[in-house]
């Protein structure tokens, strides 16, 4: 299974490779999107529907401001989202936070820290893990390792 890291922007790359090189830690593939909840609103829809058949495990969605695109994505699957709030705004990521924490119930998105890039794809590989052994025995020597 893949996690989809998915960024509103290219800008928005250096910002989310904490999640991509994490996922590689754990051996799990890390596919790397850019859409935009505002920009591409139909090709992010389009991705979110077709993402569980092909063979998505969670998605991660970092953006930064209005930060739409993890409840965008969340609104068109039932695949966790993991929105990562990013930085860079006037409001230092503030903005995001709050955008991407306040979602209507029903459709829920799990939110890291601003600029969490990284704990998004632990709390991804958790999520797996539920069902695959495998991710659970590499979280147990992460977690005894000092989980860094």
């Amino acid at each position: 299974m893949k996690v989809g890291v998915i960024m509103g922007s290219g800008s928005d790359a250096q910002r989310m490779r904490p999640a991509v090189e994490m996922l590689e830690r754990f051996g799990v593939e890390a596919d790397e999107q850019v859409l935009s909840a505002h920009r591409t609103p139909d090709a992010v829809a389009r991705f979110a529907r077709e993402a569980r058949d092909a063979g998505y495990g969670a998605l991660i969605c970092g953006a930064g401001m209005a930060a739409h695109l993890a409840g965008a994505v969340a609104a068109h699957t039932t695949l966790p989202v993991i929105g990562v709030p990013l930085s860079g705004s006037a409001l230092s990521g503030v903005d995001a936070l709050y955008s991407t924490v306040q979602m209507p119930r029903g459709i829920p998105v799990a939110t890291v820290a601003v600029d969490g890039a990284a704990n998004a794809a632990v709390l991804a590989v958790e999520i797996m893990a539920v069902s695959d052994p495998d991710l659970a025995s590499k979280l147990e020597e992460f977690r005894a390792a000092g989980a860094r």
